[in-house]
């Protein structure tokens, strides 16, 4: 089958946009999930949480048959306060698997269980050249050896107390996102924000159209998935097939790259399903949407969570290229239109 329905790339980019400036690391993705609901209101949808705080919305489709289920994760990769230093600097630990360099020098926000929001930037502790000399460039990158300097008049930890800060509290890392007239998206946090944005694009595209899916269709945005458990629950009994939309890792020794749509094989989880990851392939080639096939050897998605928790389901993996994974990340429009392409060549099927 092809389709023929238009979609809309500035309201894709837009969204994007609006996502990764929505801080929502694992755990405090309240914001991120509140943003989905707004947007999905806007566009006729009526979604529901579940007690886990994941964002679901059924779409009945028009004949019957085992339902179909497409998922894609608003939490980001963030910290928390694991301890207040003695000179009021806050020492994290990590939420998600990135490492330390990938965001030293990053200006962050801390989130105060009072509700306030102080800014920082998360340094090296041994940060200045003229003051510790080739030990900047040797020094080891690890918990503690990193540390958020606030930008607040803090001398010590109990300054640091006064202003409400206190370990738990949760850390968001700057997004610096930018769209360049070559048609890039250069930003962190297009792991999953992108998967996301697609997924918004693509309903849009239905409700414009007024289009229903082929058969039941569940769509959910889940909050865990950067610790590994974000799509363990949350879909109907009737479910036979479920869909993640993540990002496909781009670099050395991959297929992948940042204009194409990937449908992943296999991870560092094993093998998809081979039969749906066929007919998604099938699908791209019958639409003409610019398609990759690849394995990632350092992965894991939020369809193999539903596995993991007993999910007797097929499950598939796809997603636009984007370069420097956990790093400061970069796609382009080319790859996410094409995800959006799929996944609407997916739900029409």
């Amino acid at each position: 089958m092809t389709i023929d329905i238009e979609l809309d790339q500035k309201y894709l980019i837009a969204t994007l946009e609006a996502l990764v400036h929505t801080p929502s690391p694992t755990g405090y993705a309240e914001r991120g999930i509140a943003m989905i609901e707004r947007e999905l209101e806007t566009l006729g949808f009526s979604s529901a949480r579940t007690r886990k705080g994941a964002c679901i919305l059924t779409l009945t489709g028009r004949e019957n048959g085992p339902g179909r289920g497409l998922t894609a994760h608003v939490d980001t990769l963030g910290g928390m306060v694991k301890e207040i230093k003695p000179n009021g600097r806050l020492r994290l630990t990590k939420i998600g698997g990135f490492a330390w360099n990938t965001v030293e020098g990053e200006g962050c926000r801390i989130f105060t269980s009072s509700g306030a929001e102080i800014r920082g930037s998360l340094l090296c502790v041994k940060a200045s050249a003229h003051v510790h000399g080739k030990d900047v460039a040797e020094s080891k990158r690890d918990d503690a050896d990193m540390e958020v300097r606030l930008d607040a008049l803090i001398t010590n930890a109990e300054d640091a107390h006064a202003l409400g800060i206190a370990v738990g509290d949760y850390v968001a890392f700057d997004p610096r996102a930018e769209f360049s007239p070559a048609g890039f998206f250069r930003s962190r946090h297009l792991d999953d924000k992108a998967g996301v944005a697609c997924l918004l694009a693509a309903l849009k595209a239905l409700s414009s159209a007024g289009v229903r899916p082929t058969v039941q269709t569940t769509i959910h945005f889940s909050n865990y998935e950067e610790v590994g458990h974000g799509a363990a629950s949350g879909f109907p009994d009737n479910l036979g097939e479920l869909v993640a939309v993540d990002m496909a890792a781009v670099g050395e020794g991959q297929a992948s790259d940042e204009f194409h749509v990937t449908v992943c094989v296999k991870d560092s989880g094993g093998p998809y399903s081979h039969a749906l990851s066929c007919r998604l392939r099938s699908l791209a080639e019958e639409n003409s949407i610019p398609m990759k096939v690849d394995i990632y050897p350092y992965y894991g998605s939020d369809a193999e969570a539903f596995w993991r928790a007993g999910g007797d389901v097929e499950i598939a993996l796809i997603g636009p290229g984007i370069d420097a994974s956990h790093n400061y990340e970069r796609t382009h429009v080319e790859a996410l239109l094409a995800t959006t392409q799929l996944v609407l060549a997916y739900i029409l099927s």
